[in-house]
């Protein structure tokens, strides 16, 4: 799949929906409601038992109708085996130079974390395509908009915290999409087979997005 073709889903999407769960079956089943949901982004964190499986699994069966990344990617060893799994994307909760470069060797959207000012443009000048703010709701909506006031070329996606009464803010700020896990991803929905409270609530996020864009 091409690079920036990606990287533009993802950013029109505005939503990635982050899996943490027991094994690679329910990360396929909780996917698929995601999917229902609208949310065509997806990242699978690789805490989750045999994420690989997951991924190849969850890539396989939607194809080119889904963006499907990795998660919580601390080492390039893992950046590479994930996206050779089928990751068109890779996130990691710090910066490792590294990391990115894999990314950028296979032609893979780079996402590292960062916090600070310093950390954010250090990690958009080795090469991150977008920079994960973690953990943005310490600092709140207001904190993007104050580093993109020196830094407006940065995309942000800020993740942690995260949900739908504040998703919004996030957006105005100037984010470029937000990553949503556990308000999205509800663990005793998941956990009673109720996946269609997981689509509902991708679909409140999208529209959610959709709003404080058109504002």
């Amino acid at each position: 799949m091409d690079k920036d073709k990606n990287l533009e889903c993802l950013v029109d999407c505005g939503v990635v929906a982050i899996i943490r769960v027991k094994d690679s079956e329910e990360a396929v089943r909780v996917a698929g409601a995601i999917k229902e949901g609208g949310v065509n982004v997806i990242e699978v964190s690789v805490v989750t038992p045999n994420a690989l499986a997951a991924i190849t699994a969850i890539s396989q069966r939607f194809g080119e109708e889904a963006l499907i990344g990795v998660g919580t990617v601390l080492d390039p060893e893992t950046a590479r085996v994930a996206i050779l799994a089928g990751a068109e994307f890779v996130v990691s909760p710090t910066l490792n130079r590294g990391v990115i470069e894999t990314c950028r060797r296979y032609s893979k959207i780079s996402i590292p974390g960062a916090f600070t000012p310093t950390e954010i443009l250090t990690a958009w000048e080795s090469g991150a395509d977008i920079v994960k703010v973690f953990p943005a709701a310490v600092a709140g909506p207001r904190y993007i908009k104050d580093v993109l006031d020196p830094l407006p070329q940065v995309r942000l996606l800020p993740t942690g915290g995260i949900n739908l009464e504040n998703a919004g803010e996030f957006i105005r700020a100037g984010a470029v999409a937000i990553a949503v896990g556990g308000a999205l991803v509800d663990k005793k929905a998941v956990a009673e087979g109720r996946f269609e409270v997981i689509t509902e609530r991708a679909r409140n996020f999208l529209e959610v997005v959709k709003e404080a864009r058109e504002k």
